[in-house]
């Protein structure tokens, strides 16, 4: 069931600044007021759901009860095809180091990985986004997005954040990271979940 959105402040439960940044963006026109877990001082909940959906349902909950706003969180990463979708739900665990994360050791590893099981190209991939928005009564509504396309090497690209360095989405032949951020937000996995997202509970 579908429930629009009513009220002007909405609690986005990340706390990374790349993701609440691209999110403000997008809901630029509804004039919401954005709010990240950051800023109300959240702790970041244990994330062990093994899907997108799982995850996102987990901190969107978790944010939603903690403060009585509507609370929408992203679960998204990259499955790379030849490595059996991994790292899709532990992309970021991939970047995981005792200093924060480190994507550039991440997209390494998964170059390395491709490489070691001489995995044919292209080297298709997709990015997934999830989007839940969870009310502070308990309910909550879930959007999915896809962006395909394939993984490449080396890494180009100063835009974006995360693994967009090494992805290409399907018919262009620039990586995420070598856009600008207003084509990314046109067309991203995270674009495709935010028009359902907008239409249902906006529109």
């Amino acid at each position: 069931m579908t429930r629009k959105f009513e009220g002007d402040r909405l609690l986005v439960a990340t706390h990374n600044q790349g993701k609440l940044d691209e999110i403000t963006e997008l809901l630029k026109p509804f004039g919401v007021s954005v709010v990240g877990a950051k800023e109300m001082d959240l702790p970041e909940p244990v994330e062990d759901g093994t899907t997108f959906v799982e995850n996102a349902r987990i901190k969107a909950h978790a944010a939603a009860k903690a403060t009585g706003l509507p609370a929408l969180s992203d679960d998204s990463g990259i499955e790379i095809d030849s490595l059996d979708k991994q790292p899709g739900v532990y992309t970021a665990d991939w970047a995981e180091t005792e200093n924060g994360r480190d994507f550039i050791m991440a997209m390494t590893k998964s170059h390395t990985m491709l490489v070691e099981a001489k995995a044919p190209q292209p080297w298709t991939a997709r990015f997934c986004c999830t989007l839940v928005l969870a009310w502070p009564d308990g309910s909550d509504q879930v959007f999915a997005g896809v962006m395909e396309g394939r993984v490449v090497w080396p890494m180009r690209g100063e835009n974006g954040h995360g693994y967009d360095p090494i992805f290409e989405p399907q018919g262009y032949d620039i990586t995420f990271a070598e856009m600008v951020s207003e084509k990314k937000n046109e067309i991203s996995h995270r674009a495709d979940a935010f028009r359902k997202f907008v239409a249902a509970c906006f529109d």
